[in-house]
């Protein structure tokens, strides 16, 4: 029987959240919603917030998952991000960054090729 859509997405997400961690980020939110959109993680590394858009590739003939994360995306993830930071006073003051995660199955096996793309847009 075939995996369903979103049970394959929060497996994408939950191996990025430990990749990261494993990389010595802390998870502070997982799937924020705001008005404008949804942030896949919110992270914490060292003084930084870190808002981490997530983009899943069933195959990479497609191209990677980061090149799909356009203006229009970026827009409303900095939206979404800024209406956080408003609600959570005590981050705001922080510095905050937008990173890109791509994540693609590897060829016959159930672990993840996943490419991290630090600061990978501004606000």
């Amino acid at each position: 029987m075939a995996e369903a859509p979103g049970d394959i997405g929060r497996r994408a997400e939950e191996a990025v959240c430990r990749y990261l961690e494993d990389r010595g980020l802390r998870l502070i939110e997982r799937n924020y919603r705001g008005p404008q959109g949804e942030i896949d993680l919110i992270m914490q590394d060292a003084d930084s917030i870190v808002f981490v858009e997530i983009r899943y590739r069933r195959h990479s003939r497609f191209g990677d998952g980061a090149q799909t994360v356009d203006r229009r995306k970026q827009s409303r993830v900095v939206a979404t991000a800024m209406r956080y930071l408003q609600s959570h006073r005590a981050l705001s003051a922080r510095p905050a960054r937008f990173d890109v995660v791509s994540v693609a199955p590897q060829e016959g096996s159930q672990e993840y090729r996943i490419a991290w793309i630090p600061d990978a847009f501004q606000a």
